[in-house]
């Protein structure tokens, strides 16, 4: 194998090492215990479902003709991009996603392919700005996530209201859709409409809690289903789970507060080996280089992309503290 396909292996090889140790610091790694314990009272999985792993997303898609038709087919086998697209409300279609992250990393190679850069650093250029489509999903995703969560516990409480006031759970829910902003109205709005169209309120409230997985929410709806199985105060019951949210968003300030000097350190550890590189490849290239064309260099390149991974998770399970 000749040394210029060993260097490009190698680049790819480190970037996906990076891309997998931010994904490990951003990422929160499963479901707790307590939350696979909602999901069975809930209904969003049974005993039988659990021990096996039988769960699946369900997906509806349009068909399209053409060019797109190639990255509709690939995006019908993905189903957790699929609903990665609906949990972050995209505006762009999947196809359409993929055909603009295809078409950055096709010009991303391109542009430093023009600018002489290294050949090593040619996929290198494409894998980063073909990505960019991706982590702005990502970013969009976890944006919404942030917002419905803060107006999860006002959204509660006026259901609550509504209930005490005389109201049906469905009148309380359209309450809630008329009081809050998007995207929690958004969702709220979705349930409402598919309750009205005859689906049950449980089925429809599962539906927004897979759209939308947050521990708080599994409350209110394992409340909700327990309830209309066997009764009880449901209004009681959701200004306790209100109550308990605020509290919980005092707690978790105080924790990012506390967290805040490891969070910015395992940001800069993983981004200094990088930066690092590009600087003396800068003042010295064939310096750089021999970390490609020497066998103990690649082993270097090898042995720095495991323990960049191994530290971003260190960092991780440091400061990811449950609340």
């Amino acid at each position: 194998m000749s040394p210029v396909v060993l260097i490009s292996i190698a680049a790819f090889v480190g970037m996906a090492a990076l891309i997998g140790g931010l994904a490990f610091v951003m990422k929160d790694f499963g479901s707790s215990t307590a939350e696979e314990r909602l999901d069975v009272l809930a209904g969003l999985k049974t005993p039988e479902l659990e021990s096996h792993g039988l769960l699946k997303d369900e997906i509806v898609k349009e068909g399209v003709s053409g060019f797109s038709a190639l990255f509709s087919g690939i995006s019908r086998r993905f189903t957790n991009l699929s609903l990665l697209f609906e949990q972050s409300d995209s505006p762009i279609k999947p196809d359409t996603f993929y055909m603009i992250s295809f078409g950055l990393g096709l010009g991303g190679m391109a542009i430093a392919f023009l600018l002489r850069t290294p050949l090593p650093l040619v996929p290198l250029a494409g894998v980063v700005l073909g990505s960019i489509p991706l982590v702005w999903l990502l970013l969009r995703r976890r944006s919404r996530f942030n917002k419905f969560a803060k107006q999860l516990p006002d959204a509660l409480e006026l259901v609550a209201r509504a209930l005490r006031a005389g109201h049906s759970l469905a009148s309380g829910l359209h309450v809630v859709v008329e009081e809050l902003p998007s995207p929690i109205s958004h969702e709220f709005a979705m349930v409402h409409e598919e309750q009205n169209l005859g689906i049950p309120i449980e089925q429809a409230l599962k539906s927004m809690l897979k759209r939308m997985p947050n521990l708080d929410l599994k409350f209110f709806v394992t409340a909700v289903t327990i309830q209309r199985q066997t009764g009880g105060d449901l209004a009681e019951i959701l200004d306790k789970i209100g109550h308990i949210i605020r509290e919980r968003f005092k707690i978790l300030g105080q924790v990012q507060a506390l967290t805040g000097e490891g969070r910015i350190s395992g940001v800069v550890l993983m981004a200094l080996p990088i930066a690092l590189f590009f600087v003396v490849w800068h003042m010295n290239p064939s310096y750089v280089m021999l970390l490609f064309t020497d066998e103990l260099g690649r082993k270097m390149i090898a042995a720095a992309a495991v323990l960049q991974v191994m530290g971003a998770i260190a960092i991780k399970k440091i400061i990811n503290i449950k609340v």
